[in-house]
């Protein structure tokens, strides 16, 4: 298959596009606007393949979507190009709207009128395969309640309330013009490549660097774990074994507190990073640092996962114990990769690509 991924610069994105190009015999066509959290380093092992192309486009630009289109006349589209970070759409909702929701809408359009171009046999094996997050269905109360695919949306942040809107897009364009899509649901990632500022890679740079760990609140919020690899395999089995209309919800089966990842961070640092540690300090865990709660901050995350297994034969292949050891690890040993992320300079390397 020729495929489009939408957001294929970031970090879930990349990884599918790493999992295709290494595991399986489809093409990929990565679009991605390159904004902050875009980063083309995290393709570097894969961007010389001949299955492999490049476009920096903008989803919601209507007219350079319709030249993707008719250039590589895709056999799917998984669209996974979002703006997701929840403290920034507290403080700039817009491009939360703009991106997550007049993007969906844009390239639900786009891909509705390829569609429709498509004989018979293509319009089969079409899909449009619509990425999303738990977080669209707000908080859970009971300690032992999960979210199924039925479960009602409840969003509390700007963020997910944007996810939700795009989720509601996606299932309407299926309804009223018969495209093939198909929704996925997945609870918090981690992994390689993570973008610095998201909860765990933030914690691991800011120890090795000695600088305080905020935790918010008394660090009692509750998210289900996946690892970002386990997310790959995942998503494009959906892709290809899915059945249109449906959702599916994907979870690592790792429910953890903030606070414990944390320590189970600090403690892996002990054990791996060696003479990397501060002499400023004494224990990683003497860097916790309580802050304030975010506003809306919703308590507990956690997936029913027992559909896609059930139906689709996948399940993580990484406990929490083993995933994060791996990202500690990873972290420790590119430290170039991360140190070009908070230089800027990956964005200042992208100035020739956008001349």
């Amino acid at each position: 298959m020729n495929i489009i991924v939408t957001g294929g610069a970031g970090f879930i994105g990349s990884a599918v596009i790493r999992h295709l190009i290494n595991d399986t015999d489809h093409s990929v066509i990565n679009v991605d606007k390159l904004t902050y959290a875009g980063n083309l380093e995290s393709l570097a092992d894969i961007s010389d393949s001949p299955r492999y192309r490049f476009e920096q486009v903008d989803i919601c630009d209507a007219i350079a979507i319709a030249d993707v289109f008719a250039k590589y006349q895709p056999d799917a589209v998984m669209h996974l190009a979002a703006e997701s970070h929840v403290d920034r759409s507290i403080t700039n909702a817009g491009e939360f709207i703009q991106t997550n929701i007049i993007g969906t809408y844009t390239l639900l359009e786009q891909s509705r009128r390829h569609f429709e171009s498509l004989t018979d046999d293509a319009k089969a094996r079409f899909r449009f395969h619509h990425v999303s997050t738990d977080e669209v269905y707000g908080d859970l109360e009971g300690t032992e309640d999960l979210f199924t695919e039925t479960t009602s949306y409840a969003p509390s942040s700007p963020y997910s309330a944007s996810k939700a809107s795009s989720d509601h897009l996606v299932r309407a364009w299926q309804r009223t013009y018969g495209l093939p899509t198909l929704v996925t649901n997945c609870s918090n990632n981690y992994g390689p490549y993570h973008f610095p500022e998201k909860f765990i890679p933030h914690m691991i740079l800011n120890a090795l660097a000695g600088k305080p760990l905020p935790v918010y609140g008394d660090g009692h919020q509750i998210r289900d774990w996946l690892y970002v690899e386990d997310h790959a395999r995942a998503l494009v089995k959906v892709l290809l074994q899915g059945e249109v209309g449906e959702t599916y919800n994907i979870g690592g089966h790792n429910e953890k507190r903030n606070i414990d990842v944390v320590h189970l961070l600090c403690s892996l640092l002990e054990e791996l990073a060696g003479d990397r540690k501060p002499a400023s300090i004494g224990r990683y865990e003497d860097l916790i640092t309580f802050v304030k709660d975010r506003p809306g901050h919703d308590l507990r995350y956690a997936i029913d996962a027992s559909k896609i297994d059930r139906e689709l034969d996948w399940r993580p292949e990484e406990t929490f114990a083993t995933g994060l050891r791996k990202t500690v690890q990873w972290y420790l040993e590119n430290e170039s990769w991360w140190d070009n992320v908070l230089s800027g300079h990956y964005q200042l390397e992208r100035i020739g690509l956008e001349k």
